[in-house]
């Protein structure tokens, strides 16, 4: 019998810049228990909505804005977590090539004021270089 191959699910999170816009980010969930956590959030307005994983210093097709995505099997979502994984995405953007050091060490990412807004998966074209 061979596995059944769950399909990707693309979700988003926002966080208001220092300047006080609001910025998307764009992450993917392959776990299936990921994916229905990241669905009942979003549905029951959660107070474990804010996002964390490991930084992948690599552009992705699905976020482009961003020169960096997150993996994948390491995103958890969260009320509360330590202040040494928090930083706003535009200063992770900027210093990038400091991360995994002493700013954000072993690329573990946890912004605070990140607030998961929706789910995109209908909205993503496979292929392309922007979410559709």
């Amino acid at each position: 019998m061979t596995a059944k191959h769950t399909p990707s699910a693309y979700f988003v999170f926002e966080q208001k810049s220092p300047e006080g816009e609001v910025k998307f980010f764009v992450f993917e969930l392959s776990d299936v228990i990921k994916i229905e956590e990241a669905r009942r959030i979003l549905a029951e307005k959660s107070a474990n909505d804010s996002v964390q994983g490991n930084i992948i210093q690599s552009r992705t097709w699905y976020n482009p804005e961003w020169s960096f995505h997150l993996d994948p099997s390491s995103i958890a979502f969260f009320e509360k977590q330590i202040e040494v994984c928090d930083a706003n995405v535009t200063y992770v953007e900027k210093h990038l090539d400091e991360v995994g050091g002493s700013f954000l060490p072993k690329s573990v990412w946890c912004p605070w004021s990140s607030r998961l807004s929706a789910e995109i998966t209908d909205k993503i074209k496979p292929g392309t270089v922007r979410p559709v």
